[in-house]
């Protein structure tokens, strides 16, 4: 496969790490935590060696935690039993976060809002919410979901996300597209008390319902942002807002939409700036009659409203059997959709799903991305409308040879305008006589988020000679002017 001419320097390649059910990690809730510890740094190894740079690490997935500063029972998919605590004592969100950073990956923590349990007759820890508020619950489908509808839900919601934010030193909160349940012919929401208590001055139900989505939205975002003002939050729903045959706006598609359906107005939510990034899943192929995968790109890509896209990606489906995912069994689908999105300037990377679909590298997808499309580094796209100042450039830059490295050393910037602390360096190294062009990142050596002020090049050749240069980066991935340049010679 040919190699695509762009290579871009800023792009997010993330991938989902689904706890829910055991999909990914950990194989199995009756391991003991050293090899559920393992089993988490050997899938971060494996990111780190395709190229990836953000993972979506599921922590929440029914009213439960995969961590330990939350008000919530521990994950039945953690320990085998839902409160149960792991022993020996880890926190995995914390271990998560630590070796992502080590690696040049951001982690953001995946909650859902809504769910309780997965299915019927799930048993919950005595502690569970579902126990202590039993009011707050509809079933619909053998689920238990929150209540949308209720004040004291949203209130609920917004502390337990709040929990991570303050607590842990995560990239990101992100949720996906489990707002109201997906329909199921023959089920009714119960919701329809709450809807008589609170509902006054909406006409339908309908609105009623996508306006308490709405408030929950807006209102977890300015909770972050007013806690700590760096958290990207994103949001990941199914691809379609609504269909053409629906609204006129609406992309030129024929399936189920968030609007309609699921009662989430994702592209107000966009229009609002609301969230800081959007990544609808568009788990179709290119040509896909009902939804095809370029024409639902597209329709995004014309509604991003100065946000971040991020095209949520089905690896997963080139294990499925079925007719309908024959697409995905051909090894061009996937490269062609990451070229398709590359040359939309409105796109700003990609999201995976989910990471057993990358580390099992179906038909060479994540070979592929190691030697081709994820061949060089890529820093995340900076998001101005949160910081827009970039830091100092590094200071005295120095290197001292040896036989067989370079070791490079250099002192922190000063005081960025905004008095922001350096967050971490990118490296680059030049042959002799290379035009200094930090645009390409074919010259990008090393990306560290963290702040020590060296770095060993163990890859240099004998009778060559190489330029270096550093930057210093913020949490939010502006980046500095370079240093001066410093030269050596291999010895």
């Amino acid at each position: 496969m040919a190699q695509p001419k762009l290579q871009p320097k800023r792009e997010f390649r993330g991938v989902w790490i689904a706890t829910v059910s055991n999909i990914d990690w950990p194989s199995s809730s009756r391991s003991s935590s050293s090899t559920q510890i393992r089993e988490l740094t050997d899938i971060l190894d494996s990111h780190q060696e395709t190229g990836i740079n953000a993972v979506m690490f599921q922590v929440r997935p029914a009213a439960d935690a995969f961590y330990i500063k939350s008000h919530e029972p521990w994950s039945q998919w953690l320990t085998g039993t839902q409160g149960r605590a792991p022993d020996p004592l880890y926190d995995s969100l914390e271990i998560a976060i630590n070796e992502a950073h080590k690696r040049g990956i951001e982690l953001h923590a995946w909650m859902n809002p809504y769910r309780a349990t997965m299915y019927a007759g799930a048993s919950v820890a005595p502690n569970s919410i579902i126990n202590q508020k039993p009011e707050w619950f509809f079933t619909y489908g053998g689920q238990k979901i929150f209540n949308p509808g209720l004040p004291e839900v949203r209130e609920y919601i917004i502390k337990i996300i709040l929990d991570v934010v303050d607590n842990y030193d995560v990239d990101g909160i992100h949720m996906d597209d489990y707002f109201y349940p997906y329909p199921i012919h023959g089920q009714i929401i119960n919701d329809s008390a709450a809807y008589r208590k609170y509902g006054a001055g909406f006409d339908n139900i309908d609105d009623w319902r996508r306006n308490n989505v709405d408030v929950m939205i807006k209102a977890v975002g300015d909770s972050i942002h007013k806690h700590k003002p760096h958290i990207k939050y994103g949001i990941s729903p199914i691809g379609i807002w609504k269909n053409r045959s629906q609204d006129p706006r609406g992309s030129e598609t024929n399936g189920i939409s968030t609007y309609t359906e699921l009662y989430a107005d994702t592209r107000k939510w966009m229009m609002s700036h609301w969230i800081d990034y959007i990544n609808p899943q568009i788990y179709w192929q290119i040509g896909n009659r009902a939804a095809s995968f370029d024409k639902v790109v597209d329709w995004w890509s014309d509604n991003t409203y100065d946000r971040h896209l991020y095209i949520g990606q089905g690896p997963y489906r080139s294990f499925e059997t079925s007719t309908a995912s024959a697409a995905f069994r051909n090894t061009h689908q996937m490269a062609d959709q990451i070229n398709y999105i590359r040359k939309n300037m409105r796109v700003q990377g990609s999201v995976f799903f989910s990471s057993k679909s990358v580390t099992k590298n179906p038909y060479g997808f994540a070979d592929t991305l190691k030697q081709n499309f994820y061949r060089y580094p890529a820093l995340p796209p900076p998001m101005i409308w949160l910081d827009s100042v970039s830091p100092n450039t590094p200071r005295n830059l120095q290197i001292k040879v040896k036989p067989k490295s370079a070791i490079l050393t250099w002192e922190a910037p000063l005081p960025a305008r905004d008095k922001e602390p350096v967050y971490g360096y990118v490296v680059y190294r030049f042959y002799q006589g290379d035009r200094i062009n930090l645009e390409d990142p074919k010259y990008i050596l090393n990306i560290q988020y963290d702040t020590t002020p060296n770095f060993e090049d163990t890859t240099i050749e004998e009778g060559k000679t190489y330029q270096y240069v550093v930057t210093a980066i913020d949490r939010l991935k502006n980046e500095s002017y370079p240093t001066p340049v410093v030269n050596t010679g291999a010895q």
